[in-house]
């Protein structure tokens, strides 16, 4: 079962899913927005920027044409930072899909203007023409590229839909689960990069293992709390989707948002390290959009609103950690 898919989005995870589906047997295009790194990628077969060390085949595409990687592809695979999310949407409704198109989104953050999750944003402006899909769970691109065992989770309301994808992207070393719950699947994507950053930054500051774990448990509370406030189901969040996802990003050497929150916990400033990274940490806009959307549903988030503090505030760790611990006293909630 060979399709013809298009990526929209040289990154990382983009170029790690390339070469996957390629191995699969899939005829794979990769659409790079700058046309300049778009034909340094055609020529080295290297993304050396985003993932080093992982060759891509020549039987992959690469092309700055949006409508060339899309002509004819049964699939079409969203693959870009979730700030840029709603230009690329647009810009597919420009070319006027086919009916049945399968769209998967395998973004894992919020439009932070609107608050909403990125399929939201996709099912408004495309319609339902095409058939819609996510995907997500604890898969750092470094580890896919390398063909590391990985398990991740594809939601579509379709179950048919996931179903087939799954068929499409399960090999050896790449296992995929389905379910229907897109909103669980897709908050709890979006939602552990915050709680990551805030792990991130007790690394920083040389804290220990009991401070982590109270702050993983309690920060995985606050992400079923919400979640489950916008109609996701608590057991999504138990699974790949938000309890795996957020053991890999909170935990790994790979994380972009892990180290993001190092850094300051080390005491550096954020715009510092923005502008020192070539990569997106997907948490620094995700922080701000969560922090409104659960003042917006009234949904407690402790945790997050002092993380919201530290970086965009400049607020002091030491004290967002003193107000965490010294809150009024209550039982435990699941979420």
């Amino acid at each position: 079962m060979a399709e013809k898919i298009a990526i929209i989005g040289a990154g990382g995870w983009g170029t790690a899913l390339a070469g996957l589906l390629d191995e699969n047997g899939h005829k794979v295009t990769i659409y790079e927005y700058f046309k300049a790194y778009a034909s340094r990628l055609e020529k080295e077969r290297e993304n050396k920027i985003f993932l080093p060390g992982v060759k891509l085949k020549k039987t992959i595409k690469i092309t700055n044409s949006m409508p060339e990687a899309v002509k004819d592809s049964k699939i079409i695979i969203l693959a870009v930072p979730s700030k840029f999310a709603a230009v690329f949407i647009e810009k597919l409704k420009e070319l006027k899909l086919p009916a049945g198109t399968v769209i998967l989104s395998v973004i894992k953050g919020l439009d932070t203007r609107t608050l909403e999750r990125i399929s939201v944003k996709i099912e408004k402006c495309l319609g339902k023409k095409v058939k819609l899909a996510v995907l997500s769970g604890p898969s750092h691109a470094e580890e896919v590229g390398k063909r590391m065992p990985t398990a991740v989770i594809i939601a579509s309301k379709n179950i048919k839909t996931a179903k087939y994808l799954q068929r499409v992207f399960s090999c050896g070393h790449f296992r995929v689960y389905t379910s229907k719950d897109v909103t669980g699947v897709e908050l709890g994507g979006a939602l552990k990069n915050v709680i990551a950053i805030s792990k991130g930054i007790l690394d920083g500051m040389g804290l220990g293992d009991n401070t982590k774990a109270a702050l993983l448990t309690r920060g995985m509370a606050e992400m079923k709390r919400l979640a489950v406030r916008l109609g996701a189901k608590p057991e999504t969040l138990n699974g790949l989707a938000g309890f795996g996802d957020l053991i890999v990003t909170s935990m790994s050497s790979h994380s972009r948002n892990r180290s993001v929150g190092e850094r300051i916990g080390r005491g550096e400033k954020l715009s510092a390290i923005i502008a020192s990274m070539d990569m997106v940490a997907e948490g620094v806009t995700t922080v701000a959009a969560v922090y409104k959307l659960a003042k917006k549903k009234k949904v407690k988030m402790p945790i997050v609103e002092e993380t919201y503090g530290i970086l965009m505030k400049n607020k002091d760790p030491k004290s967002a950690i003193y107000e965490l611990m010294t809150r009024k006293l209550k039982n435990e909630e699941h979420y």
